[in-house]
């Protein structure tokens, strides 16, 4: 599949079938591409979006997995990082509160302040750090059109 844009629209709101089934044809650059995506457009839009999608991804078998071979991809370490420790935090939190990921809720920031000082903190650092994602995305991207785009 030569169009990474083709891949993104072909998942929206689908099964995890036809998600897994679209992702296993693309490139590994589209692949990487694709995965970063799902996670950045879902969490950059807030600090309780960046921690109920992390607790999704983590809850979604094939993502958490997916995003973290897409940033080995793109040698996005700075990032690895970021969610790693993020992970970590949740998972003690979880761990603490005998919760599952797929508990996680837009109303535990509202209810829980030490949760949303924490992600608050995680959140201005993804913020921080994305922006340097998404520039070495597009670097890679201009370096390697023809992975990504079929100029006609």
């Amino acid at each position: 599949m030569a169009l990474y844009g083709t891949g993104v629209w072909l998942i929206r709101g689908k099964s995890p079938e036809v998600k897994a089934g679209v992702i296993a044809q693309l490139s590994r650059g589209q692949k990487a591409l694709c995965m970063f995506r799902v996670f950045y457009d879902h969490a950059h839009k807030s600090s309780a979006e960046y921690y109920a999608w992390i607790s999704y991804m983590l809850d979604t078998p094939g993502y958490w997995n997916g995003v973290q071979e897409g940033l080995l991809f793109f040698e996005d370490t700075a990032m690895i990082r970021l969610l790693e420790e993020t992970r970590s935090m949740l998972e003690q939190r979880n761990d603490r509160l005998g919760r599952q990921w797929s508990e996680a809720a837009f109303k535990d920031m509202e209810q829980d302040q030490e949760l949303a000082r924490q992600i608050g903190v995680l959140y201005e650092s993804f913020g921080q750090l994305s922006g340097m994602s998404l520039k070495a995305i597009a670097a890679y991207i201009r370096a390697h059109p023809g992975e990504f785009v079929e100029l006609a």
